[in-house]
């Protein structure tokens, strides 16, 4: 890992910790990207997806927003871990989530455009992020099965959406939804199953991914030129 822990502070006083990592000395910073767990935890994964992103050249920040529950919580992929992620997604309020991100962009300040990015837990969160915090240049989510249950909100920023078709646990019709409510956000269906951005579990496909991830770049780029036109 390229990065390191950090300490942050809330607005509501919560202190939580964060995987920072960023661009390489001397290299241009395009901005800062706030990168939002899976129900996992900031993993190892998710800290090797943050340096990938620190590679394209964003100043990344990954909080762990589960610290409001369990510091340091982090589980592995088996049927009986993601159970135990998920009765610990479940207990984290979504206010505060916004609260947590909202710290990583006051901190991302000054690096340029900020962004947030996230995949399944997070990718609810940053479709949330996206209407209720402030100072988000564009924001790319993925496969955010919650996203439902917040419809209503209207996002702020240009925002991206990926999904894919083969995922069970967000059926196609709530995609549709979403699509028929928000028809300025951009939506990508691929031939892929929940979680194909990561290499860790089983549904993991390389051309959806490949696909996505450029697709999310050329997001955030169009959205951080059309700011500073």
């Amino acid at each position: 890992m390229r990065g390191t822990m950090v300490s942050l502070t809330a607005a509501d006083g919560h202190e939580f910790k964060a995987y920072e990592t960023g661009p390489a000395d001397g290299a241009p910073v395009k901005g800062g990207l706030v990168l939002v767990q899976e129900i996992f935890g900031v993993t190892d994964h998710i800290k090797e997806l943050s340096d990938s992103f620190a590679e394209e050249g964003y100043r990344v920040l990954s909080p762990q927003l589960y610290d409001r529950n369990t510091r340091d919580y982090q589980t592995g992929y088996t049927p009986d871990d993601v159970q135990a992620a998920i009765e610990m997604r479940a207990r984290i309020d979504y206010d505060d989530t916004v609260r947590d991100v909202q710290a990583c962009v006051d901190a991302l300040q000054g690096a340029g455009p900020v962004f947030c990015t996230g995949f399944c837990y997070g990718g609810s969160v940053t479709w949330v992020a996206a209407a209720r915090v402030s100072g988000l240049t564009a924001v790319a989510g993925y496969y955010g099965g919650q996203i439902k249950q917040f419809i209503d909100l209207q996002p702020k920023c240009p925002t991206m959406l990926h999904f894919g078709a083969q995922d069970a646990s967000i059926p196609e019709e709530d995609v549709d939804q979403i699509r028929a409510m928000h028809p300025d956000v951009i939506i990508h269906m691929y031939d892929a199953d929940h979680g194909f951005q990561s290499d860790r579990p089983q549904h993991y496909d390389e051309a959806a991914a490949k696909q996505a991830r450029q697709r999310s770049f050329a997001h955030l780029a169009a959205a951080a030129a059309a700011t500073s036109a």
